[in-house]
């Protein structure tokens, strides 16, 4: 079970029977707004309050790495695109929906929807 509290911290509690043990993943201190696994579960996607988004890869263990940062506007959300874990699109409070490669964050394409994007 992956969460996240309110300080940005990625915590994983490994449950077994009635035991548990908790763990911190990644610190990136900044409140997680939503976290979303890849189809083969091997990248998660971590979107913040102030729209970054990092992936964090559980199988390594490592710290989670900022793709995306907030330029102009805030991503609003992001997902994965399937099959696969090599794409993902998100969308800003503007409106506008961009795809990227996972890999490096290269913006492979982009499309204006031209209204104010809200989460309800």
């Amino acid at each position: 079970l992956y969460f996240s509290a309110q300080e940005g911290i990625l915590f994983f509690y490994h449950i077994k029977d009635l035991q548990y043990e908790m763990k911190i993943c990644a610190d990136i201190l900044q409140p997680i707004s939503s976290l979303m696994f890849s189809p083969d579960y091997t990248v998660l996607l971590l979107v913040t309050d102030q729209g970054t988004v990092y992936t964090y890869k559980p199988a390594h263990s490592g710290e989670a790495v900022k793709l995306l940062d907030a330029c102009s506007s805030c991503f609003l959300a992001a997902d994965f695109l399937t099959p696969g874990d090599k794409y993902c699109v998100s969308v800003t409070i503007s409106g506008e929906v961009q795809v990227w490669f996972l890999d490096d964050g290269t913006c492979l394409s982009k499309l204006n929807l031209d209204i104010e994007v809200h989460v309800t």
